[in-house]
Order: structure tokens, then C-alpha cells, then sequence
């Protein structure tokens, strides 16, 4: 569809307005980072080690890609609003488990439990595609993605408040009370987009191949996957630094946390202003690019002996710059390979890119330990930027081999 359909607030017969597909992103990345400047009182609450505690980021990115290999098809099968509101419910009540949680088994498991929420991103950027072309769609998601730019900058910094003054619990209550707002607004306000085929389950997942064996595809999805690694590795491992290598408090902690949402924001805007203009590619390889010598500026840095808080989390807002710009862009182009599989390209995409996050999550939370210095995450995000620059580029180059 090339004509953007007719939208009225609050009108289920209608799609749903931008505000509501913001929100919706908005919630995923808020139940991801809130609790961030809480792991280290978590950890002496659990009675637990920090790897143990870190497991509630990789585990939970872990369920994330598990759950979006099937939210996708689902979605294709039965719609998008059905299993956004179903999804949202379910992530309510896992929400409440982490809440009466005791021990840290208990809480890790509602911990996954809540990775359900991975549907409202999911789903609200298969809900643009449905509804635009593919570099349409690349400029409504940068402007999506802008809009919720706000939370992970803004969310860290108010868990780590909440924290000091209530304690982590007030951080998932937080996240309850969210929930339920949003879910009622998607209730109201979310018309069905997606064109309903009467195949079975079954039928969808066997057209899970016509997406593995696109090149295309694999290249747009590693482009992201190594992209956001980046991110995910930092958000493994940025707690820990800042807490025991710089002492920073909850608080504080939380108020720097935030700093690569600054650059995403802006990242966001870009893909939003100048995708249509100069193509998703070309707008994926400049954001790879950015996080890649940004990295490596870091870590010359830090090698040359200037490890301060405010250098290390300031320069991370290259991170947010590219990532804001690789994003969007390569998450329409693998939307855009196989349009008529939107909702499934959605939900296998991300899980790609969620399953490679986990991993550099855990490892990031691994290399991380007594005595440790900064340098292993940061050379761990270094190598999967530069993984991200060679993933596009052969995207570029298969593009032109078949006049893409």
C-alpha cells in the first residue's frame, strides 16, 4: 500500500494513530531498562551474585526472541490487534509476579514471563508496514522510534530515583501502571491493519524458508542484530561499570544511563527527515559507520588514560546516534523483501536481532567481574560494530547484483 489509509483517534474501525504505535514501542522499551540502576541493590536483595542477577537482561532478551519467531505469523494469522491485547494482559500479570517475587528463581522466571511485551514492538512496526511503502515505512519508523526515544533515556534515570526512594519494587509497579494505561488506549484506539489470511499456523511457519534463503534478508537483519548488539552489550554491562569501576549510585547511574538515547533521538529524527530521500541503505551503512569509529574513539581514549564517567557514557551517545539511524532503516528493508510477510519477517527479524543481543548481553555480563575495567565491553561492542559495517555492505553489494 502506497497511500497512507484515513486515521481517527480512538476509532477502532480506523488504524491506529502514531501516538498510540509510540506508546506501544514505548512500553517494550521501558519494561527492558527501568530496573537497570536497580541490578546491584537487586543483586544484595536476592542475596545473589551480579551474573546471576544480570540474568533478568540476557534471559529476558533470551524469551525475547523465542516469543517474536511466533508473535509474527500469529499476527498474519489472526491480526494485530487480537494478539497485542492478549499479549499486554499476559505481560500484566507476569508485571504482578516479579512484584511477590522472594528469590531469584522465582523472579527470573517472571522475569522471561515479561518478555511477552516484546509483541507492542513487534506489531507496531509491522502495523507501518502494513499501512506504507518500504521507505515510507523507514521514515514513519524513524519518527516512531524518535518519539520513543524519550523512554530509555528518561526511564533509567527514574528507576534509579524510584530505587533510592521506594526501592526496585517501585520500578515494576511503575511498569504495571503503564501497562494498564496502554493497554486500554490500544483497546480503544488500535483498527486492525494487517490483511487477514485464512492459512493455518502450520502454512505460516513453512513460509519461514522464502525468508531464510533471502540474502537480503540475512544481511538487513545482521546489519541490525550486530548494530544493536552494541546496545544490548551496554546494557549488560553499563550497570556494572558505573556502579563499581566509577561508584556512581542508583540515581546518578541512572541520570548517565541515558545518555545514548540523546543520540537515538537524533539518530531517529535523521531516518524519519532523509530516509525517503536517500534510501534505507545508504542511511543504514552512515549509522553503522557512526557507532563504528565512535567505538573506536572510546577506546583509544581509555587506552591513552582519560577513563572518566562522563567520557564514557557521553561518547555512547554515538552508539544511540547510529543505532537510531541503522534501525529503522534496516528493520523496513527486511519488512520490504517479502511485503505479503510483514508480520512474519517482524517477528523473525527481531528475533535475530534479540537472540544476538542476549548472547552479547551474557557475555558482557561474563567478561564483567572483580577488578575489571571497562575495556572488555567496550572492545566486545567494537567487534560487533564492525560486524554490523560488513553486513550492510553486503547488502549494498547484493542490491546491485539483482537490481534491487
Amino acid at each position: 500500500m502506497t497511500v497512507r489509509p484515513d486515521v481517527r483517534f480512538l476509532d477502532r474501525r480506523t488504524p491506529p494513530h502514531v501516538m498510540t504505535l509510540v506508546l506501544l514501542a514505548g512500553l517494550s522499551a521501558l519494561a527492558m531498562n527501568i530496573f537497570l540502576p536497580s541490578l546491584p541493590n537487586m543483586t544484595a536483595f536476592f542475596n545473589t551474585e551480579y551474573r546471576l542477577m544480570q540474568l533478568s537482561v540476557s534471559l529476558y532478551l533470551a524469551m525475547n526472541a523465542v516469543l517474536q519467531i511466533f508473535i509474527g505469523p500469529i499476527s498474519d494469522r489472526f491480526g494485530r490487534r487480537p494478539v497485542l491485547l492478549w499479549t499486554m494482559a499476559l505481560f500484566l500479570v507476569a508485571t504482578l509476579g516479579t512484584l511477590l517475587s522472594t528469590s531469584i528463581e522465582v523472579f527470573l522466571l517472571f522475569r522471561m514471563a515479561q518478555a511477552i511485551v516484546v509483541s507492542t514492538m513487534v506489531l507496531s512496526r509491522a502495523a507501518v508496514r502494513d499501512m506504507v511503502s518500504q521507505d515510507e515505512a523507514a521514515s514513519v519508523l524513524g519518527y516512531v522510534t524518535m518519539g520513543m526515544a524519550i523512554v530509555p533515556m528518561m526511564s533509567p534515570m527514574i528507576g534509579g530515583v524510584l530505587d533510592e526512594l521506594w526501592g526496585w519494587q517501585a520500578s515494576f509497579v511503575l511498569l504495571f501502571v503503564i501497562g494498564a494505561a496502554i493497554l486500554a488506549l490500544t483497546w480503544a484506539d488500535m483498527g486492525e491493519t494487517a490483511t487477514i489470511r485464512p492459512i493455518t499456523l502450520a502454512a505460516q511457519f513453512r513460509q519461514y524458508p522464502e525468508l531464510l534463503v533471502s540474502p537480503r534478508f540475512w544481511g538487513y537483519c545482521l546489519a541490525a542484530a550486530f548494530a544493536s548488539g552494541s546496545f544490548f552489550a551496554y546494557l549488560g554491562g553499563a550497570p556494572y561499570v558505573g556502579s563499581e569501576v566509577f561508584g556512581m549510585t542508583p540515581a546518578m547511574l541512572g541520570l548517565y544511563f541515558g545518555a545514548p538515547a540523546l543520540g537515538y533521538g537524533f539518530g531517529n529524527f535523521l531516518s524519519g527527515r532523509y530516509s525517503v530521500r536517500v534510501g534505507v541503505n545508504n542511511m543504514v551503512l552512515w549509522g553503522t559507520l557512526i557507532t563504528f569509529f565512535g567505538l573506536a574513539l572510546l577506546i583509544i581514549l581509555f587506552i591513552m588514560g582519560f577513563a572518566t564517567p562522563e567520557l564514557f557514557f557521553g561518547l555512547f551517545i554515538s552508539v544511540g546516534l547510529g543505532n537510531g539511524m541503522v534501525l529503522p532503516n534496516a528493520t523496513a528493508g527486511m519488512l520490504s523483501v517479502r511485503p505479503h510477510l510483514a508480520g512474519t519477517a517482524s517477528g523473525l527479524g527481531g528475533a535475530i536481532m534479540i537472540a544476538g543481543g542476549a548472547i552479547l548481553s551474557a557475555l558482557a555480563g561474563a567478561l564483567l567481574g572483580q577488578g575489571s575495567g571497562p575495556m572488555p565491553l567496550l572492545l566486545l561492542m567494537f567487534g560487533s560494530a564492525c560486524a554490523s559495517v560488513l553486513s550492510i555492505l553486503y547488502v549494498i553489494r547484493r542490491a546491485r547484483q539483482v537490481g534491487a
